[in-house]
């Protein structure tokens, strides 16, 4: 179990990612890919992630990062930089320029826990072109393994934001927390998360934590393991039904309009075209016009979508301009 003790302080200065991590998710999905567990929903994705890694010849050069990476149990920190909140280029750029005592550290423990290849010697010394060669790795696995499904990922994240934010409005920050279980447990300044893999104690020490929505995060949340650094807790969210490629992007063909009936039949035919007039950002006025209803109408049209967290509209003098979530992007193109 892994015990969070929070002070005022903490409880003030926690707070949810604004986006999926992109090299958190990279990371999570490495080892989702190699785990034995069998799940139905991530099947179809493991089959045709490893289908590509064979297809474009690059398997062989992922030794090194999937060895860094297992199935379970400890993984080096310097993986999963804080500097990733700004991008996957800042976090390969900071993977780069990980000190060799830090690489050197992290790497000592992980082998006292798994195999590692001969080129993990060079990279705990710091050598930039191991350091290079990995995160060239990194960025081929992302174009075959996250690339076609991040729309979704993305989806699925915001999905998770809008049930967080609801949680700190009716609860604050320590309804917030309490809205994790049943994968953790909150009572008494005391976040316990109950699966974790080894018994620890982080002393949050007024740095507040960050909370990082994933959902390659599978089942049990996860935690850095050097106390000293920026904390975070990263935890699993909804997959939404798991993973169908982007259109144009998958191993297989797609039914010509079986999408927009679906999406029609969901949501009812007007509303599944607001979506799409949507798609680029408009007014309700604009709304209005394109669909031929009225202003009224389009209004109360967007209303109900915006409530279920598939557009947003913000006001531009005396417009309304709406534009799409990921969630309602994701349920628009898939």
């Amino acid at each position: 179990m892994l015990r969070i003790f929070f002070s005022s302080e903490d409880i003030a200065r926690t707070r949810v990612a604004s986006a999926a991590d992109p090299v958190w998710e990279l990371i999570l999905s490495l080892h989702l890919l190699q785990g034995r567990t069998h799940d139905p929903v991530m099947s179809g994705w493991r089959r045709d992630v490893y289908r590509g890694l064979r297809r474009e010849n690059v398997a062989s050069q992922q030794r090194l990062l999937f060895a860094l990476n297992p199935p379970r149990g400890y993984f080096p920190d310097f993986l999963t930089p804080t500097q990733s909140a700004q991008g996957f280029d800042a976090g390969l750029e900071a993977i780069r320029s990980t000190p060799p005592r830090l690489l050197h550290r992290d790497l000592t423990v992980l082998a006292t826990e798994s195999a590692l290849p001969s080129s993990a010697s060079a990279l705990a010394r710091g050598e930039s072109v191991v350091l290079e060669h990995l995160t060239d790795s990194m960025r081929q696995y992302r174009s075959v393994a996250l690339g076609p499904y991040w729309d979704r990922v993305e989806a699925a994240v915001e999905a998770d934001r809008i049930r967080r934010a609801r949680a700190l409005l009716d609860g604050g920050a320590e309804g917030l927390l309490a809205s994790l279980r049943p994968a953790v447990r909150w009572s008494a300044g005391v976040l316990e998360v109950l699966d974790y893999p080894d018994t620890r104690e982080l002393h949050l020490g007024d740095r507040g934590l960050l909370l990082i929505p994933s959902f390659f995060c599978s089942r049990t949340p996860v935690a850095l393991f050097d106390p000293e650094l920026p904390p975070v807790l990263v935890y699993p969210v909804d997959r939404l039904g798991g993973l169908v490629p982007a259109p144009g992007e998958g191993t297989g063909p797609t039914p010509a309009g079986g999408g927009r009936e679906a999406l029609a039949a969901l949501l009812g035919r007007t509303r599944a075209h607001v979506l799409e007039v949507v798609d680029e950002g408009c007014s309700t006025g604009e709304v209005a016009r394109r669909l031929r209803i009225s202003p009224a109408a389009a209004s109360q049209h967007a209303t109900v979508l915006r409530n279920a967290g598939l557009l947003v509209s913000q006001r531009d003098r005396n417009n309304v301009r709406h534009t799409l979530t990921p969630l309602g992007r994701a349920m628009l193109h898939q």
